[in-house]
């Protein structure tokens, strides 16, 4: 996989161990990272396992290849093993693509691109994102979300996600994208949380300046934030060994929105978690009547949640 769509690479990465599962749902799934990556950790990670003789691997950033280990991955582009899906994912740019132009004349190998979208397809994608979900938009309201989410693929494909999930089965109209995305608020909202709930201080610091200065209402900020706390409290709670599928249902989310509540998780333990849903409650009522300063009571909540985070 090439390109610099980390969203659709990661949708297609999904979709290979979708189909690798489907085909043995014992199958095993393991990933690495290419700068790790030698012949003999190849050889390991490509070799059937004792519970298994069905693997897919992913490799990300194929771009950091080390130079001493092109050899070997283009022999074994020549002559894989069978029953093993080999996913190379390559972030984009000239590093590294003398390795993916090599890869492209072996025989077994596929390639996926994920070019970056033009301003005029980003309505189009809105539409493929809605059908994916049983519902239709017109253009108009598929333009107008655009103009309100942005053009970030992954808000795009969350705010598709929730309009046919709170209009089931209805077509979509500017109208209804209006009620729930007049403006950037609710996506500016989920960037405050995603950042403060993986950590990242000084980013959340900033982006609940701009939401605010931008006319986000406050209460969407803790409505933001408890969804963060609700996502990773039922990630935690989850059963393991799970598919990816079926723990994106079990977690209420896309299958594509696991992997940024994975990462966030392993900086999180349930005590901190259960800290975090208070401080979180305390801030909603706080803003519901109890201060009169939503602005600092919002600041305080970011840094209470990455000072928690940071404990750990």
């Amino acid at each position: 996989m090439t390109g610099k769509e980390e969203f659709l690479n990661e949708r297609t990465v999904a979709a290979v161990r979708e189909a690798v599962r489907s085909h043995d749902a014992e199958a095993e799934l393991s990933e690495t990272g290419a700068a790790e990556l030698t012949l003999a950790t190849l050889g390991e990670l490509s070799a059937p396992s004792l519970f298994s003789s069905t693997r897919c691997v992913v490799v990300r950033a194929l771009e950091n290849l080390p130079e001493e280990s092109v050899a070997g991955l283009l022999s074994y582009a020549d002559a894989p093993v069978e029953d093993v899906a080999l996913v190379l994912v390559h972030g984009g740019g000239p590093k590294g693509s003398g390795v993916l132009t090599k890869l492209r004349k072996a025989r077994g190998v596929t390639e996926s691109k994920s070019g970056e979208l033009k301003a005029s397809e980003f309505p189009g994608f809105v539409a493929a994102e809605v059908r994916r979900h049983g519902s239709t938009i017109d253009q108009e309201a598929a333009s107008f979300l655009v103009s309100a989410v942005g053009q970030d693929l992954r808000s795009l494909s969350a705010a598709a996600h929730q309009l046919t999930h709170d209009f089931p089965g209805e077509p979509l109209d500017v109208g209804k994208v209006k009620r729930y995305f007049g403006g950037r608020a609710e996506a500016k909202s989920f960037a405050v949380a995603d950042a403060a709930f993986s950590g990242r201080r000084h980013v959340a610091l900033e982006e609940l300046r701009w939401a605010l200065d931008g006319g986000t209402a406050p209460v969407l900020v803790t409505s933001a934030f408890a969804g963060g706390a609700r996502g990773l409290a039922r990630y935690h709670g989850a059963p393991r060994g799970m598919r990816e599928a079926d723990l994106a249902r079990e977690v209420g989310v896309p299958p594509w929105k696991l992997r940024s509540i994975r990462d966030q998780s392993r900086g999180w333990s349930e005590h901190g978690l259960a800290q975090a849903i208070r401080a979180v409650a305390q801030a909603d009522a706080d803003i519901k009547g109890a201060a009169s300063d939503a602005s600092y009571t919002l600041e305080r909540l970011v840094l209470t949640i990455t000072a928690l985070r940071d404990a750990r």
